[in-house]
């Protein structure tokens, strides 16, 4: 994997390794191969492709085994290593603070997008329905924040880690246990790069069984809808996040060309937890202090999901003009306050986007729940450009923190 301190090198004179050979041994070029070969085989071959779904769920499950040690190891060392506690949590209320305001453009942006481009306005007697009756059918659920902490571990260790940093700063034996830490974040971080040598095999199995399941011709129906979605998305990644980036004078561009590979491993296995532990990797070798990425990454996988934000508003407003329904403006407001907190059960369960959706039509009373029936058939599709969104709004989350906090310390070239 690349580092920050050779971010921005050229290649020195005299150096003899051939492009080829270079090419060949850089594992962005190995998991864009596997994408392309994904789609293929899922295209031609899609009762194969299918059966390919176990190799991409095996490397996500594997890449889990290493979240949970890796959030705890690195939010007890950086906490362990702060020393000034009140700067913790200074840190923890100034990030959800960050999360809040940007989850909330992020959700406007995607109702005024979804207003302009108007994705709903074809003919739905043309789609194609899939079966939403475990999203549509029984009472409507309110929001549970209690089961919303048992059901997500991110939030759980993040909260067993905070108390153990906090406990072990009063420790006499904080020394000798940090020791012990540090070699075993060390092996982790060790065993986390030979599993992502791994990382071809699981976006090839994710984007074969995606296509072979679903099928690249649901796409057309839905191509407004999903082009829609994309460009969004892409707007507030170089617009809102780039502005953001360049107010503390640093490059959008040159931050997602730093983190290419951990974006084409979440555009092939569709999970942006299967880059998590990477991420955090590469955002301490690029200057952002431990504490921050300890403290800002993980709880960002919870509150800070800008790009699903952004499809659960635009998939409102899509099958309200699907179903010629009127918003007022107060009812737009409305749609953007409930998603505020409904948006945040979205994180760590599978299919629980479309339960949010569920929740939030049923909270208007006014466009049909059943709708969500045609979304499923592309909702595999859209999901690669809300866990890209999501990464990348996580990783400026944590440049954006540690910078405000001057826990930022590059340790070569700045990324201006």
């Amino acid at each position: 994997m690349s580092s920050y301190s050779n971010f921005n090198s050229q290649p020195k004179p005299g150096q003899n390794r051939s492009f080829a050979k270079k090419l060949f041994s850089n594992l962005t070029f190995w998991v864009l191969i596997a994408i392309i070969a994904g789609v293929l085989l899922g295209n031609y071959w899609p009762s194969t492709a299918v059966q390919m779904e176990y190799i991409g769920k095996t490397f996500i499950e594997i890449i889990k085994l290493f979240i949970g040690p890796i959030i705890f190891l690195t939010i007890v060392l950086g906490i362990s290593g702060m020393g000034d506690l009140k700067k913790v949590g200074r840190i923890g209320i100034k990030s959800l603070f960050y999360f809040e305001v940007v989850s909330t453009l992020s959700l406007a942006i995607g109702v005024v997008m979804a207003l302009l481009i108007k994705p709903g306005h074809i003919d739905k007697s043309k789609l194609q329905m899939q079966n939403a009756s475990k999203y549509t059918s029984g009472p409507p659920k309110d929001f549970d924040w209690i089961g919303f902490f048992l059901h997500n571990f991110t939030l759980q260790v993040l909260l067993a880690a905070l108390i153990v940093g906090l406990v072990l700063n009063y420790s006499k034996h904080r020394l000798k246990v940090v020791s012990v830490l540090g070699v075993a974040s060390e092996w982790v971080f060790k065993g986390l790069k030979y599993v992502m040598y791994l990382a071809p095999l699981g976006a090839f199995g994710g984007m074969a069984y995606t296509v072979g399941k679903f099928g690249l011709h649901t796409l057309v129906p839905l191509a407004k809808l999903m082009g829609a979605v994309y460009l969004t998305m892409g707007i507030f990644i170089f617009l809102v996040l780039g502005g953001i980036m360049k107010y503390y004078k640093m490059s959008i561009w040159k931050f997602i060309k730093y983190i290419q590979e951990e974006l084409l491993l979440v555009l092939g296995t569709s999970s942006s937890e299967s880059a998590l532990p990477s991420i955090m990797q590469k955002l301490e070798k690029m200057g952002c202090s431990k504490s921050v990425v300890g403290l800002v990454v993980p709880t960002g996988y919870s509150f800070n999901l800008d790009g699903t934000s952004i499809y659960l508003s635009m998939s409102v407003i899509f099958l309200a003009q699907l179903y010629n329904v009127q918003l007022s403006f107060f009812e737009l407001l409305s749609i953007i306050g409930i998603l505020m907190v409904t948006s945040k059960g979205a994180a760590g369960v599978t299919g629980s986007g479309f339960i949010v959706l569920a929740s939030t039509l049923t909270a208007l009373h006014k466009i049909p729940v059943e709708g969500l029936a045609f979304l499923l058939g592309v909702d595999k599709f859209m999901s690669e450009a809300r866990a890209l969104t999501n990464i990348i709004g996580n990783g400026v989350a944590a440049i954006v923190i540690a910078k405000s906090e001057r826990e930022f310390h590059p340790p070569a070239a700045e990324l201006v």
